[in-house]
């Protein structure tokens, strides 16, 4: 029952885990999550049968927006985010407290990488590769079989070779916007 009540579990019974704790846990998570969201996302790239029932849904967006992170097939909704969660719940060891502020970050951050908007200062383009122009290269139909890590780090594509990178070119009209290196287009 500690589990559910919020014992950390691993603070000897002191009901406040340690930062070093706490910063496993969040890490583990992150872990866990991305690297259940890489492969269940590009297996519903590369299964044409859940590409087309399923995760085409959510490709739709071929210019994404915030409200469009969470735009997708509730199965989708379910295999990715659900599970996702739950295994990195799980095997992270979290508190349910620790949980709420990490699926609260996770849902901000997914919905920052659909924002389509690079923003200058924003912290999450600071600290993670993985952001707004990574994801958006990945919603564009050359890039539909690149980019799936998500949602925080980049380290599957680039193990797995699925990793495009991209430059940020600068608008006339205002803005940027997100490019594939040009030798990447070839494949």
């Amino acid at each position: 029952m500690e589990q559910v009540t919020g014992d950390d579990g691993e603070s000897g019974g002191d009901r406040h885990a340690s930062i070093f704790v706490l910063g496993r846990q969040l890490f583990v998570a992150m872990l866990m999550l991305d690297t259940w969201q890489y492969f269940m996302h590009r297996y519903m790239h590369q299964n044409k049968f859940l590409y087309k029932h399923i995760h085409a849904q959510h490709h739709r967006l071929i210019v994404p927006y915030a409200f469009g992170a969470l735009y997708n097939h509730p199965l989708e909704g379910l295999i990715l985010d659900t599970i996702g969660g739950a295994l990195a719940f799980l095997v992270s060891g979290m508190s349910p407290h620790t949980s709420i502020f990490f699926f609260s970050f996770a849902t901000i951050k997914t919905v920052d990488d659909h924002c389509g908007l690079w923003l200058p200062g924003n912290l999450f383009h600071i600290f993670f590769k993985n952001n707004s122009a990574y994801h958006d290269i990945h919603h564009q139909l050359y890039g539909t079989k690149y980019n799936y890590s998500q949602p925080f780090f980049v380290t599957w594509d680039r193990i797995l070779g699925t990793y495009m990178p991209y430059e940020l070119e600068r608008r006339p009209e205002g803005g940027f916007e997100a490019k594939p290196v040009k030798e990447c287009k070839e494949h």
